[in-house]
């Protein structure tokens, strides 16, 4: 799968080495990595914990990504952003047995770290673990095994009984907030470069490159 980075404004300065872990790990298992920013502290262009959700939004209904890899100072702010949009399932992750639990779960789309708070000595080798046991099974596998199937059914009906019903579909949501907002937020070049290559999906893909040609 296709799996994108988002970092925020405050936790910039580690886009280097969130993403070179990342990668490494993804890779390993034959996925691939994209790198959105924000890469450093001098970047021009900020993107602030409140806006993730709106990129990672865009990318998974464009088909631009299929996974979020995403997170802030203390990983809650970016956990409720994307879960603000009824095409993200968010869950906070802070050690492997966290990994593991929502990949096996949850399975949802996205996942969000704190980039900051505990984020000290050996917080590297923290990362490492949470991402090779991110992705070192299928997801939606059970926990324990013999409730696979039961989970599986919760995570319907929290989509179409609850979730759903209770948000906007992506697209009204992206034509309902400012545009000029987006614009700004959405205008730069390496987000441009990625999307202009990977997305692939319709409505959503169309409408952003007409918002950005203009």
């Amino acid at each position: 799968m296709r799996i994108a980075l988002i970092n925020e404004d405050s936790q910039a300065g580690k886009n280097t080495l969130i993403y070179g872990i990342l990668a490494s790990e993804a890779k390993s298992k034959g996925h691939e990595v994209d790198n959105y920013g924000m890469f450093s502290e001098e970047d021009k262009h900020e993107i602030n914990f409140t806006q993730i959700g709106v990129i990672a939004s865009v990318l998974l209904e464009s088909q631009a990504a299929d996974f979020i890899v995403t997170g802030c100072g203390t990983g809650q702010g970016a956990m409720i952003s994307c879960n603000a949009f009824s095409n993200l399932v968010c869950g906070y992750v802070n050690t492997p047995l966290d990994a593991y639990l929502f990949s096996q779960v949850n399975a949802g789309n996205a996942i969000s770290i704190p980039f900051a708070q505990n984020f000290g000595w050996g917080a590297e080798i923290n990362l490492r673990h949470i991402f090779r046991t991110l992705f070192e099974q299928p997801f939606g596998g059970g926990y324990p095994n013999e409730y696979a199937e039961a989970e599986r059914k919760s995570r319907i009906k929290m989509m179409e009984w609850t979730k759903k019903p209770a948000q906007y579909p992506v697209e009204e949501a992206i034509q309902r907030m400012d545009q000029e907002r987006l614009y700004h937020l959405l205008n730069y070049k390496e987000f441009k470069n990625l999307f202009y290559k990977n997305a692939k999906s319709g409505k959503i893909e169309k409408y952003i490159k007409e918002l950005l040609e203009k």
